[in-house]
Formats: C-alpha cells, sequence, structure tokens
C-alpha cells in the first residue's frame, strides 16, 4: 500500500477509535470531565520547556523562551479560565423563562495543527475539546510533526494515567493531504478546528462539515497624538519580538499622525529598532516574498538580524525590529502583508481620520476581521476605532499579540481568533470550550397557547391591544 493510501485507511482507523472512545467519555459527569482537564493541564505544564526546545529544534521558528510562555499559557492560563465553565449536563436554568439548558459535547473533532504553534496549538485545542466532552484528532503540519506528535503522546499517557481513552486525543502519524482531507470529510466528524494557511482554512470550510477556521492577521497599530509614545512602542516592540512575531495577531504595521511622527520614530530608534532606507528595503522585499508574490517561509520566525543577513542588510545584532517606510497597500507592497516575523511597515497620515482610513485598507487586504491596536487616551477616537473598523479585536493600550489571545486583556484565552462571516470565519469569538458544544433546551409552557376565540374577529388594533393586555397579565 502506498504511503497516500495507508495515510488515509489510518484516517479512518483513528476516526473509529476516536468515535468509541467519545462516547465512553461522554457518559461521565461534569466533575469527571473537569479532572481529566485538570490533570492535562498541570502535567503538560511541566513539559512546557521540553516541548518548546523540540518545537524550535524542529521547525526553526521562533525561540524557546517564548514558546515555553505559549505553552504555559495554552495549559495553565486557559485552565484558569476554563475551571468553572459548565459545559456538560445542566449548565444553566432560567427560571424566570422556564428554561433549561442541558450542554451536549459534538463528538470527534479534527484539529490542524501548523508549525509556527505547533505545541501549544496541541495542548489548547486538546484542553478545550476534553472541557466539552469531546475527542479530538490532529492533522499536523508535515513540518512539525515530531513535536505535534510528542505533545499528543504526552497528553495520551496523562490520560490513561487517570483511566481514561487514550484515543480522546490522536494524531497522524502520516501527514498527507490525502489523509487530511479524508478526516475533515467523514461523516463521523462532528466540527472542524482549523487553523493554518488561507487554503487549510478554505479547505476546510469546503469539507461539508461545520468548521470553526481563521484567517490571517494582517494586524495594524495606529498611535494617534494623545498617547503615551514610550509606552505604545515599548508595547508593539514586545508584542512584534514575541516569539520572533508568528502569532496572527501581532502587529504588522504602524499607522501614526504626521504631528508626532518624528517622535515616534525616534522612539523606535531608541529602544533598539532599525529604519531602512530605500536601498536597503528593496533588498529586503527580495527576500520577503517568494516567486508567487507570496510570503517567503524562509523569514517566518527569524530575527530581525538573520533576516537582515538574508537581504545583505548589515545592522547590529542587538536590532529587535526591522521597519520599512510605507505608503501603499496590496501584492505590490510587501511591507503591507502578514510577515510572521520581526518586520513592520511605517505610514504616515496627516491625521486620525486618514489614519482610520489607512488601517480600514490594511485590514481589507490582509487582515479583515482579524484585530487593530490602537494607542490613545481619546475615548471619542477610541470609540470610532471600535464602531467602523472591520475588525472584531479591537485591543487598546496593550501588545496586540498578548492582548489578542487574551493574556493581557480580559479576552478569552485563546489560540483560534475568529475572523467573523466579513473575514470568511463562522464565528468573531476567541474559542472556547462553549464552542465546541451545543445546547439542548427544555423549555416549559408559560404562555397561553391559544388567543381568545374573539380574538380572530378582531381588526389589528384591537388585537394589538389584546396582546398587551396578556403581556400585562403575564408580569404580574
Amino acid at each position: 500500500m502506498d504511503k497516500d493510501l495507508a495515510s488515509i485507511q489510518e484516517a479512518r482507523d483513528l476516526i473509529k477509535k476516536a468515535v468509541a472512545s467519545q462516547k465512553i467519555y461522554s457518559q461521565c459527569d461534569q466533575v469527571r470531565m473537569d479532572e481529566a482537564v485538570k490533570h492535562v493541564a498541570l502535567k503538560i505544564y511541566e513539559n512546557a520547556e521540553e516541548l518548546a526546545k523540540l518545537a524550535v529544534n524542529e521547525t526553526g521558528f521562533g525561540n524557546v523562551k517564548d514558546k515555553i510562555v505559549k505553552n504555559q499559557f495554552a495549559s495553565m492560563t486557559l485552565y484558569e479560565y476554563i475551571k468553572d465553565m459548565k459545559t456538560h449536563g445542566i449548565i444553566n436554568i432560567d427560571e424566570k423563562n422556564k428554561i433549561w439548558e442541558v450542554g451536549v459535547a459534538m463528538g470527534v473533532i479534527v484539529g490542524l495543527i501548523p508549525s509556527t504553534n505547533p505545541t501549544s496549538t496541541v495542548i489548547y485545542k486538546a484542553l478545550i475539546s476534553l472541557k466539552s466532552g469531546n475527542a479530538i484528532i490532529f492533522s499536523p503540519h508535515p513540518a512539525a510533526i515530531n513535536s505535534i506528535t510528542k505533545a499528543t503522546e504526552l497528553i495520551r499517557g496523562y490520560l490513561k494515567e487517570i483511566s481514561l481513552p487514550e484515543d480522546l486525543v490522536s494524531v497522524l502519524s502520516m501527514a498527507t493531504m490525502e489523509a487530511t482531507d479524508a478526516l475533515m470529510k467523514d461523516n463521523d466528524v462532528a466540527l472542524i478546528l482549523a487553523t493554518g494557511g488561507k487554503a487549510m482554512v478554505k479547505a476546510a470550510y469546503s469539507s461539508g462539515n461545520p468548521a470553526l477556521g481563521v484567517g490571517p492577521g494582517d494586524v495594524p497599530a495606529f498611535i494617534e497624538r494623545s498617547a503615551n509614545i514610550e509606552q505604545a512602542v515599548s508595547m508593539i516592540i514586545a508584542s512584534k519580538t514575541f516569539d520572533n512575531g508568528v502569532i496572527c495577531a501581532s502587529e504588522q504595521a504602524i499607522v501614526v499622525e504626521e504631528e508626532i511622527k518624528d517622535k515616534v520614530i525616534n522612539e523606535f530608534k531608541k529602544q533598539g529598532c532599525y529604519f531602512l532606507d530605500d536601498k536597503e528595503k528593496k533588498a529586503l522585499e527580495k527576500v520577503m516574498v517568494n516567486a508567487s508574490g507570496l510570503l517567503n517561509p524562509k523569514i517566518v520566525g527569524k530575527t530581525a538580524f538573520e533576516i537582515a543577513k538574508m537581504a545583505g542588510v548589515c545592522i547590529p545584532s542587538y536590532i529587535k525590529v526591522l521597519i520599512g517606510f510605507e505608503e501603499k497597500v496590496g501584492k505590490a507592497y510587501p511591507f503591507s502583508m502578514e510577515k510572521l516575523s520581526p518586520i513592520l511597515g511605517f505610514y504616515v497620515e496627516e491625521n486620525w481620520i486618514k489614519a482610520c482610513e489607512k488601517c480600514i485598507e490594511i485590514l481589507k487586504y490582509g487582515g479583515i476581521g482579524h484585530s487593530l491596536s490602537i494607542h490613545s487616551e481619546n475615548l471619542d477616537i477610541i470609540m470610532e476605532f471600535a464602531l467602523k473598523k472591520p475588525a472584531y479585536r479591537i485591543l487598546v493600550n496593550t501588545p496586540s499579540t498578548h492582548g489578542g489571545i487574551g493574556s493581557s486583556t480580559g479576552l478569552a484565552p485563546s489560540l483560534t481568533l475568529g475572523c467573523g462571516a466579513v473575514g470568511g470565519s463562522s464565528t468573531s469569538d476567541n474559542v472556547t470550550p462553549l464552542h465546541l458544544i451545543n445546547i439542548r433546551r427544555v423549555a416549559f409552557g408559560n404562555k397561553p397557547w391559544k388567543l381568545d376565540e374573539k380574538a380572530e374577529d378582531l381588526d389589528m388594533s384591537s388585537l394589538k391591544l389584546l396582546i398587551k393586555e396578556i403581556i400585562k397579565e403575564m408580569s404580574l
């Protein structure tokens, strides 16, 4: 049997095992499920460093220090947020309307895992699946199959320790497109959690099964004149350099007003960033994109120094971020695209209204529906951004990376950030266990089911009065 056929057979076998395991797990009560989530989260947290090293060594993306933090975030930070969440059995009783709400697991989930955040995404998706009573099968990116498999094997072992079926969490050992396609299209799959490139997310939505997919995050960061510039720059650098910029919520372009342009530029330089001249910018653009005009994977998750070296640009080793002045947006202007590395485009606009328009243009080009960052103390302007920008996370005075995933904001801790219908996603939320359950509602009769027999002879004005009387009586 050739590899493609073997991988398809493996996918089918994993689904059968997952279905059987999930049926057993679905008979557990909320307490038992919570015990499972706690045990896995605590144990995997202890292996955060080992998994981080494995991911960096295998993929070459990011750095160990920040990947440790991401693994810890995906385990214990997430656990603290979801531990008291009701997902199974009676989850709510609405006494006023006489409705019981019952949480029901979906069944078998397919989780697509990217190479940029391999182990942390496995941890996150496994925990939200277990919390919601589901089984999950991972389809790994071929470039990160070893680290993804290791994280999965650890979780399987932790489930076995507490006498739960290992096959609640599993992974393809042969990462082929055919196997992934077979997983996504199988009738026994309830939902696809798609994190990856545009093509993979589109394939998930075209599979015939429900999907929660996320698009790219071409995040603009607007620094408005009332902002604390030193603080804003510090936050942007911290966000853009975190794991060398591979998180989709990281800033991709800075937009400033003409009035504060020089102050912002000087502050970026002061804090260790490098502004490219025209020649250097053109040299960098050549390594930023491949022959097809798409992002060159060789720069993804690399340091500013490494990327500059690829382009033949000589910079000091301490430089944190490379910045290129830009005016336009589109495929011909690589600094306007999502770069997944410590590279930023820099736009200067006449005022906040023009800056607002530029942010919208950037979002529409590469990150519509995802996230937008604004640094400002002017609540009126912040409100304008909130009401008009085509992004579902408006992140105010916070690093965009940390804010978007819910680390430095009150948003739900998540590594799957929905972009809403405008961004081709079925949700605009930070995905949590509550997105992986259906809710059964038991509704008791509490309203008259038949109007007064004379009602059919009344004109519309009389009928409206009758309805008002009914509502009034119900409220007594």
